[in-house]
Formats: C-alpha cells, sequence, structure tokens
C-alpha cells in the first residue's frame, strides 16, 4: 500500500513531531499517534517488527502488564471503569512497541533536540504569564504558571529537560562556547522555573535528579559526590524556599499536614496520605489478585465512607503502586516493577553517554515520582515515559 513513499523518512517526521507536540497539546499529539499507528499497522514487514518486539524483555514486561489489566475484569464488579483502565493502559499494548520498532540510532538528537525546544516554549510561556506580560491562558495562573498542562505534569517532565541540559554541560565536549553559554542559560531558567510553580512531586525528583547527576559526574568518587550533595541540594532547596513563595508555601503545607495529619485530612497531603490508609485496608484483604480492574472506585469509597466520611470520593489513590496492589495485587506490582527492572537492566545497550545515563536516570525518577500520583495513567508524563524509552533501551547494534 506504501510501496511508493520513503516510509522511514515519514516515520522519522512523525517522530520528531509528535516529540515537539508531546508537552503542547494533547489533541496534537494524539493525532500524530493515530497517524503513526495506522502507517505501522498497514505497512506490512510484520515478520521483523514482531520479531523486534517479542525479542526484547523490556517489551514483553510491557505487554504482560497491560495484559493482567485484561484478565483483571475477570473478577471485576466495576466493568465500565474497567474497560476506561484498560482504555488508559493501551500505550503499553500497542503505542510502546509500535515506537519501539520504528525510533532510529541516527534521530536520537533529533528527538531530544525537538523536545528541548517544545520546553523551551513552555518556558517562555511560563515566565510570559508569571511576569503578567500576556493573560493567564489555558492551564495557567499567575500564581502557578504552567499553561500547558498542569503543574502535577509540567514539573516532572522539566526535571528531566533540566538532567538533559545539565547533562550535556557536564560531559559534551564538543559544545562551543555559545552553546555552552545557551545551555548554562537555560538550565538556570528552567531551574527557576521548576521553583515557581507549583509541582511539588517534579521538585522532589528534581533534588534526586541533581544527586543522580552528581554521582555520574564524579564516578566513583563516592566521598566527593556525597560531599558535593551535602552542598548543592541545601543549597538550592534554601535558595528555593526563601526567594519563591510559592515553594515556600508548598514545603509548610507538606510539614503541616504530616504533623498535624488528624486536623489536616483535606489538605492534598492529608488526602494522599488518607488514600493510602484506606487503600491498604482493602489491599491486605486482597493482596494476591486485587480486586480487579475496574474495582478501586467503589471498594476505595466504601472503606472511606466509613474511616474518613468528610473527605470526597476518589477514583484514584494518587500513588502508582497503591492503585495497582488494589486493582491486581501483588501480581500487578511485580508486573509494573518489571519494567523497571527491565530498563535498568537494558541501559546498557547504550553506548551513548547521555542515552546511558537517562537511561538510569529516567526509571528511578518515575520510580520515585509514582509515589505521589499515578503517573503512569497522565496523558503528557506517560507519552513521554513510553517515547524515551522506546529509544533508550534498543539495542541498534542487534539490528
Amino acid at each position: 500500500m506504501f510501496k511508493n513513499l520513503n516510509l522511514e523518512m515519514i516515520y522519522q517526521f512523525l517522530l520528531i513531531i509528535l516529540v515537539f507536540l508531546m508537552p503542547l497539546t494533547v489533541f496534537g499529539a494524539n493525532f500524530i499517534i493515530v497517524v503513526i499507528c495506522i502507517l505501522w499497522l498497514f505497512s506490512g514487514s510484520y515478520k521483523s517488527k514482531f520479531h523486534q518486539i517479542f525479542t526484547n524483555k523490556l517489551m514483553l514486561a510491557s505487554i504482560v502488564f497491560f495484559c493482567l489489566h485484561v484478565v483483571g475484569l475477570l473478577w471485576t464488579e466495576d466493568l465500565s471503569w474497567g474497560l476506561h483502565i484498560v482504555h488508559k493502559m493501551w500505550y503499553f499494548l500497542l503505542l510502546f512497541p509500535i515506537l519501539f520498532t520504528l525510533v532510529k540510532k541516527d534521530y536520537i538528537k533529533h528527538y531530544i533536540f525537538a523536545f528541548l525546544l517544545a520546553i523551551t516554549f513552555t518556558e517562555i510561556a511560563s515566565y510570559l504569564v508569571w511576569f503578567e506580560l500576556v493573560e493567564p491562558f489555558k492551564n495557567a495562573t499567575v500564581q502557578n504558571p504552567t499553561p500547558f498542562m498542569s503543574h502535577i505534569s509540567y514539573n516532572p517532565i522539566l526535571a528531566v529537560a533540566i538532567y538533559i541540559v545539565l547533562h550535556e554541560l557536564c560531559f559534551n565536549k564538543k559544545l562551543t562556547n555559545i552553546l555552552f553559554f545557551f545551555y548554562g542559560f537555560f538550565a538556570i531558567s528552567m531551574t527557576i522555573n521548576m521553583f515557581i510553580t507549583g509541582g511539588r512531586a517534579g521538585q522532589v525528583i528534581f533534588f534526586v535528579m541533581l544527586v543522580i547527576l552528581i554521582f555520574q559526574v564524579l564516578d566513583k568518587q563516592r566521598i566527593k559526590s556525597l560531599i558535593t550533595i551535602f552542598i548543592v541540594i541545601p543549597g538550592i532547596f534554601i535558595t528555593a524556599y526563601q526567594t519563591s513563595s510559592s515553594f515556600n508555601d508548598r514545603v509548610k503545607d507538606v510539614i503541616m499536614s504530616v504533623e498535624q495529619y488528624s486536623h489536616y485530612k483535606n489538605s492534598s497531603v492529608g488526602q494522599r496520605i488518607a488514600m493510602t490508609v484506606n487503600s491498604w485496608e482493602i489491599i491486605v484483604q486482597n493482596p494476591i489478585i486485587g480486586v480487579g480492574t475496574g474495582d478501586f472506585p467503589s471498594e476505595y469509597n466504601k472503606v472511606k465512607s466509613k474511616n474518613t466520611p468528610n473527605l470526597s470520593d476518589s477514583t484514584n489513590p494518587h500513588n502508582m503502586y497503591i492503585l495497582v496492589l488494589m486493582q491486581l495485587g501483588v501480581l500487578g506490582l511485580i508486573s509494573l516493577l518489571s519494567i523497571f527492572y527491565y530498563q535498568l537492566k537494558l541501559s546498557n545497550n547504550s553506548n551513548n553517554k547521555l542515552t546511558k545515563d537517562l537511561g538510569i536516570t529516567l526509571p528511578i525518577l518515575f520510580l520515585v515520582l509514582m509515589l505521589s500520583d499515578s503517573y503512569l495513567l497522565g496523558h503528557f508524563t506517560t507519552l513521554m515515559f513510553i517515547f524515551f524509552s522506546a529509544f533508550l533501551y534498543k539495542d541498534f547494534e542487534k539490528i
């Protein structure tokens, strides 16, 4: 059907557009995803495609994770919500393997450049709103200037972008003086942007990212790494705490919610603690296979009504581990963790310093990130996770 088209170039063009649109627009990214999937499904070469997919353990782990959600429909009572969750998981069955077969080693630098260019646009828009040079639009407010997505998604994605830029500054010896200055300015401006927006989870993994990067830069010099960490991390934290009213308020809110949990259960942090406690009561009763893919809302709200009736009903515990344990039990959690296990194991496939280090950093950041929300259900963070994983863990030398 596509015999006369240079499909290879079309695919790469679409992938670059996709990674650029990824942090900017849900509709635009989804439109490109649909085009890519249709082309892939009708372009033949199925034997080669399936060989790439089924000989990679990360791909198999991803497909198994999706399939467990389908199997979990067998013992769920709320089939409609279960189908909703399965729909959100489709990335792991179809999109991840498709992207994995399409990404090319020679285009990785273009994917990363397109991603950083998109983050540049989001950052400029964020500052324009923050300085009140433009009226707040879409999701943005002056106090929380994240126009293209909520701060819940924006700050984690920003943390990944900061890591890439800092890594280039530390390791890329081919940077010209102009590029070095530009990257340095970009890193500083993104770091400031991190603390004028309200995404606490992103701010946490920003510090985690810095710890990882320091260990990578100083390599085997563990004592020197620890000394640097104990200087840099508190230095940035205190500076942000003293200069950013938003960050100051969010830190105080966390401390107050934890110290006086019984009085602050309606706060963001208090609700998360209550959700974990309530969910755990259900998990211990259904430890192996969970309550089913669709039964979190109904089962959770029964326990919530008994234990914390003043809190609102919920369809999500704001913790990926708790959600998977509730739905699919220990089997589901093992399946989820196997994805990260194979990411870390396959990170050695790359001979490139950036992709190898990012291949280690990405799963660690998400393992921390998922303690605060279900980040593999959200569009922006899941798409970033899937896209980057597609080229970070592919052994291009064996293809």
